[in-house]
């Protein structure tokens, strides 16, 4: 086993195509690819190849003109098991260069996109410096790991004309754009309402004490842009969901996808006014945000959503884990990853529609047919010029409105939202928790990008 070497934030500035965290922009000269270039060919690199990471890179190698060139992971002992599970599947005949350090990656002329699979605080940071890089970016959901974040990166986007597709994957499933587009053309009515779920059995994470660093960890740039904070034995390599520094919490971890659908199903932009109740209440240890939480989102055009978020009770709602319902003037849409049903207002199923490959819809980190489209999708937005299913402007929409969520539980109170940006209205102290504290030299910098800083 090679041990992942130690890299200071000093070295982490010196090798850095992009100056560490402390991003520039200054020129959108990017290199050309997509039809017209030598090559159709999309060369990609995978950030983060543990658990998703590990689905998304399978279904990379599975799909015709794309080619895996490198993987990348902080943790040694996953990227030497990645690269023999690569080598033994047989998928690709040449093998991914294996990299600690995903901006190496970035430093290859020969490199066309990134996919990112890395811990929230991860997602805008890498995904600017792949742009700043002249990449393409996939980017899993969350897009970014509060507010601003997402504002920075829908800015970049426009900025460098680069492909940005969020990995909400049920935007690219068959049987979701077929009722989605039948809601628009009036299958239920005026719809006015949608109500999304989440419903899980997640045990405690305990109590964690602090730890020395596993050998085979590069925790220093693990952390990355986040504050440093000790190593603890109940954070790496998924817990750190639950806490602030890193991860966003149920609402952005599942709550994105199907607070997507209802917002797609209704045809809504921002929120006017949201609210959140809840709280930690299942377990007493280090989780610090919400087991429990449910949402309510008002629109203009007297439209409303609600999330109900469980993740330590599995009771299903509509038989389904996790789910959507629409409801209309003259019926009502049920609509999960395994297709959909339509009731009319007697509640009699009069139509429905399932994917003929069922999706494990409980399973947030396995690879399924609804990936492998949404991926391919993004190459072909990229080498075709085919419009993405998920582009960064609408995965921004929906991460937004978790992020208020988790923004108003927070305060304790219901947010004014200015509906023609999502911005807090009237709230100094809920705006306080529009951006966060970076470590000192990882700042991503935004004013080249004419944006604010309030």
């Amino acid at each position: 086993m090679t041990k992942a070497k130690h890299l200071d934030r000093r070295n982490f500035m010196k090798t850095s195509g992009a100056a560490g965290l402390g991003i520039t922009f200054l020129s959108s000269a990017v290199p050309v690819f997509g039809k017209n270039a030598p090559s159709n060919q999309l060369n990609v690199a995978v950030m983060g190849v543990r658990s998703r990471g590990a689905a998304l890179l399978n279904e990379v190698l599975k799909i015709d003109g794309m080619h895996l060139s490198h993987i990348c992971d902080v943790d040694q002992q996953v990227l030497d098991k990645t690269s023999q599970d690569i080598k033994e599947s047989k998928l690709q005949k040449k093998q991914p260069k294996a990299l600690i350090d995903f901006r190496e990656a970035l430093e290859d002329d020969k490199v066309d996109a990134l996919v990112i699979a890395a811990p929230d605080h991860w997602h805008t940071p890498a995904a600017l410096m792949a742009l700043q890089a002249g990449k393409h970016v996939y980017v899993e959901k969350p897009c970014g790991h509060n507010p601003k974040e997402g504002e920075m990166l829908v800015e970049a986007q426009k900025r460098y004309g680069k492909v940005v597709q969020m990995g909400n994957q049920q935007r690219s499933a068959p049987e979701s754009i077929e009722i989605i587009q039948q809601i628009k053309d009036g299958i239920i009515g005026r719809p006015y309402y949608a109500k999304a779920w989440y419903a899980a059995s997640r045990g405690s994470i305990g109590k964690g004490k602090e730890v020395s660093v596993p050998e085979h960890l590069n925790y220093e740039l693990w952390q990355g842009p986040a504050p440093r904070k000790p190593y603890m034995d109940n954070l790496i390599h998924y817990n750190w969901h639950w806490f602030w520094n890193w991860g966003t919490g149920e609402a952005l971890n599942n709550g994105t996808h199907e607070i997507d659908i209802c917002r797609w199903a209704l045809g809504v932009d921002f929120p006017t006014r949201v609210g959140s109740q809840g709280g930690r209440y299942h377990y007493n240890d280090d989780w610090e945000f919400y087991d429990t939480q449910i949402v309510n989102y008002d629109f203009d055009d007297e439209k409303t959503i609600t999330w109900e978020g469980r993740s330590c009770n599995p009771n299903p709602v509509k038989g389904r884990g996790r789910g959507s319902m629409i409801c209309g003037t003259e019926g009502s849409v049920i609509l999960d990853r395994d297709g959909y049903e339509v009731y009319d207002m007697k509640n009699n199923l009069v139509k429905e529609g399932k994917s003929s490959t069922k999706a494990a819809s409980m399973d947030t980190r396995g690879g399924d047919s609804m990936t492998n489209i949404h991926i391919a999708n993004f190459r072909d937005a990229v080498v075709d010029g085919a419009t993405p299913n998920s582009p960064i402007e609408e995965g921004h929409k929906s991460v937004l409105m978790c992020h208020l969520a988790n923004i108003s539980q927070e305060m304790g109170r219901m947010l004014a939202i200015d509906p023609s940006n999502g911005r807090i209205k009237n709230d100094e102290e809920a705006m306080k928790m529009w951006s966060r504290e970076y470590e000192s030299g990882w700042e991503p910098q935004v004013e080249t990008l004419g944006m604010s800083n309030e």
